[in-house]
């Protein structure tokens, strides 16, 4: 049941991105969904399921990037396994409490792909792709993790709630 759930989600997820989100551009940045997603999974359900949905979103923005292939794989897989890991060690779960994780991780992300991309370039263009690309998209993508963690908890909570079942359950839980 979990594979299937999670090949739909990769599915509708990329699909998603790479149609609809492609003319929201606040400012000259996209949102991330995929990352957001694969640190989300990763950061709720563990880092084996973020580094498994991390890298099948991954796989798929590779096959139709123009980018070297694997980039997306390997950066998308460690995200969600690091967001997992981190989790771990996280007290609050609040749905705000993602947003350090996940701006930390695409910042990750973002610096290997402006590593990647600018290879050869100064210092200066560096910075400025730094300050003008790496942290707008890390804060975006963290202001959308909150977003997309408190409505799955919402969610999460209300259907729990009329099935009759209590929110939380021991499981859940993490010591």
């Amino acid at each position: 049941m979990k594979i299937s759930a999670y090949t739909l989600l990769t599915l509708s997820l990329f699909s998603f991105q790479a149609t609809v989100l492609s003319s929201f551009n606040p400012f000259g940045i996209q949102p991330d969904f995929c990352l957001v997603i694969a640190c989300l999974i990763g950061f709720r359900t563990g880092p084996v399921h973020g580094l498994i949905v991390g890298f099948g979103l991954g796989f798929l923005q590779d096959l139709f990037s123009a980018g070297p292939f694997g980039l997306h794989t390997f950066t998308k897989a460690g995200v969600g396994f690091l967001a997992g890991v981190f989790a771990r060690n996280l007290s609050n779960r609040e749905p705000h409490a993602v947003f350090v994780p996940v701006m930390a991780c695409s910042g990750l992300s973002a610096m290997v792909f402006l590593l990647w991309s600018r290879m050869g370039m100064g210092l200066g263009e560096m910075l400025y792709g730094f300050s003008y690309i790496l942290l707008p998209q890390a804060v975006l993508d963290g202001l959308v993790a909150i977003m997309a963690n408190w409505v799955s908890v919402r969610w999460w909570s209300k259907r729990r709630i009329h099935e009759g079942r209590p929110v939380m359950n021991r499981r859940e839980v993490r010591q």
